[in-house]
Parts: C-alpha cells; structure tokens; sequence
C-alpha cells in the first residue's frame, strides 16, 4: 500500500494538484508514518487562524528530514511547533495500489508520484494528528526533536534561513506565517 494525507474527506480518486516542482502531481510514501506531517500545514493553520485573508496555493513548511536509519525526523523550528501545528487537527490518510503509474520521487525517501488520477482503496480517519504524531514517537517509528533540545548551531542556523527566506519570499501567506512565527524579522534584525 501508499498513504496519502489530506484533510478533505470522502474522497474516492485523488487527483493531481500543482507541486512544488510546479507540475501536477499526487505524492505518497510507502510508510504511512511519513504522511503525519503533512496532516497539517503550519503556515495555513496559522494564517487563518489569525484572520489572515490568503486565495491562493498555500506555501509549505516543511521543517522534517531521515534519521540515517531511514526514520522521518521532525524538527520544531520554533517553541511548541509540535503543538502549534498539529494539536486538535483532525484529517484523513488514503491509501491506494502500486501501479505503474506512481514511480519513486528521488529527492524524498520512501516518496512516490503519480501524475494522473488514483483510485483510493482506503481511508483512514486521523481525529487528532499531534496524537498520531507523539504515538509514532512512542512507538519508535518517527523522531521529534523539540526546540528547546536544537543545539545552538541549529538555532543559528533556523535563524539565518528564515531571515533569508522571509527576504526571499514574495508569498505573502509564507511572509504572515513567518512574521507571526519569528517577530524579529518585522525589525530586519
């Protein structure tokens, strides 16, 4: 099986939407442990949780990478990210069937994409993503690193990123959500 998340329910074929690569595509991984993070979207939660008016694509954040024991590992990149971005958040993880239309996504371990639509073979309803998320910790299926554990030099490092990236960024949702998120960018300091 693949797993799919996404927080629309009922469906029954999902279909491909623009990637960041900007091409239409469906991603999966062959470990539903991976698909937690994407139960929920830090930067949509926050803005419109603040009254933020936003029409288009929602940005992503994406503060995750592999253990070198091929374990998704989850970093919060500020205080209670964890909290923050997934606590009450209830959403769904579709499976589907290999096919030879879904092929290996190179740059993402345990990722695959199918560029046209995918009949759904399952549904599983997820009432509280932090939950799944601290059971999988539990369980030894994923890491979370909590801020208040990043060594100084990844604090450093958050912090020049983010900078650059708010520079950077012409989103004007991505920019809110880092404004909101690290308020010492507001000052260019």
């Amino acid at each position: 099986m693949l797993y799919h998340a996404s927080r629309t329910p009922h469906i029954t074929t999902l279909e491909p939407r623009r990637s960041n690569e900007d091409v239409p595509r469906i991603y999966f991984s062959d470990k539903r442990e991976n698909t937690l993070v994407y139960l929920s979207n830090a930067v949509e939660k926050t803005c419109r949780e603040r009254g933020f008016a936003h029409t288009g694509k929602w940005q992503k954040w994406a503060s995750y990478g592999f253990t070198k024991d091929g374990l998704l590992h989850f970093s919060e990149y500020y205080e209670n990210a964890l909290v923050d971005t997934y606590a009450g958040v209830s959403a769904y993880i579709y499976t589907v069937e290999p096919s030879d239309a879904i092929v290996r996504f190179e740059k993402i371990r345990n990722c695959f994409y199918a560029e046209t639509p995918q009949p759904v073979a399952g549904c599983e309803f997820v009432p509280d993503a932090l939950e799944a998320l601290l059971l999988a910790e539990r369980e030894g299926r994923i890491v979370i690193t909590r801020y208040a554990e990043l060594s100084d030099r990844m604090r450093d490092w958050i912090y020049r990123t983010t900078f650059d990236e708010y520079r950077s960024s012409d989103a004007p949702d991505y920019r809110f959500f880092l404004e909101t998120k690290y308020p010492f960018l507001k000052d260019g300091k």
